[in-house]
């Protein structure tokens, strides 16, 4: 048995409705997490991926950001936003139980630069994110954290660490929130499995001919509480379709997992 998750900020789901559309016959996860569908919960196209065997959780607003997760079973739970009282007036976090593990798929905000307002709300994403955890749950638990996380944690998750440090995705503060929130019981998967791969899954419009170039960041990640990371057998990422005529600047990844008693994975706690 092999059970398959994937993420990918779309950027448009409505101007990326075939690539999704095609990926999905390829590779046919059981959950696939959606970032910056740009488009309203009503304007969200679920005829097709009805069509295709999904359900679709949807979390949007108008023409910016939005977070979706898609599912071949329907979820037991679904929750949008923080829950904490505070502001939640972006589309960035939606989090769904699905085969008995907490999914939750995040946008964070790419921040602008280190000295603009935006930053800090970047940071505060991440404590309250770290905070949602420790308040709903307990890293015994099966819990898979997905999206586009919009940092780069380590030198060779950057094209040019020399050229990137201090910037923004790169930033020390940034690797820093990153890393408290993967403290409280995450495992990178990608990192697990491939220790020393150089593997980007954003490139970016603006720099001329990034992709062909290999010009990336490693910004969309994948990670899980050890009890549901012991049971990972892969993750990997699929570069081919920012190849294709009308990309995303994003690329999916992609974890498989496999073994008795998946989901939810042996040796984890029943989640609240």
């Amino acid at each position: 048995m092999v059970w398959k998750i994937a993420t990918f900020n779309v950027n448009g789901i409505r101007s990326r409705r075939q690539v999704v559309e095609s990926w999905l016959k390829v590779n046919r996860p059981d959950v696939l997490c959606l970032q910056e569908i740009k488009c309203q919960d009503a304007e969200f196209p679920y005829d097709f991926l009805r069509e295709a065997g999904y359900e679709a959780s949807v979390c949007g607003q108008k023409a910016f950001h939005g977070v979706a997760i898609l599912s071949l079973r329907k979820p037991e739970a679904v929750r949008r936003g923080f829950g904490d009282g505070g502001s939640d007036v972006e589309a960035r976090l939606i989090a769904a139980k699905i085969d008995g593990i907490w999914i939750y798929n995040s946008y964070v905000p790419q921040g602008r630069s280190p000295d603009h307002p935006a930053f800090q709300e970047k940071l505060g994403y991440f404590a309250r994110l770290k905070n949602l955890f420790a308040r709903e749950h307990t890293p015994s638990e099966p819990i898979i954290w997905v999206g586009d996380i919009n940092v780069a944690p380590e030198d060779m998750d950057v094209f040019s660490p020399q050229r990137m440090e201090g910037k923004i995705g790169f930033h020390p503060l940034e690797k820093q929130a990153l890393s408290e929130v993967t403290a409280w019981g995450f495992v990178d998967l990608f990192r697990k499995h491939h220790p020393e791969k150089r593997q980007f899954t954003f490139w970016d419009y603006r720099l001329p001919k990034s992709f062909e170039h290999n010009l990336g960041w490693r910004l969309d990640h994948i990670r899980a509480t050890e009890c549901v990371a012991k049971a990972s057998v892969d993750c990997r990422v699929d570069a081919a379709p920012r190849g294709e005529p009308t990309p995303s600047d994003h690329t999916p990844v992609l974890a498989e997992f496999a073994g008795a008693g998946l989901p939810p994975g042996p040796g984890c706690a029943l989640s609240k």
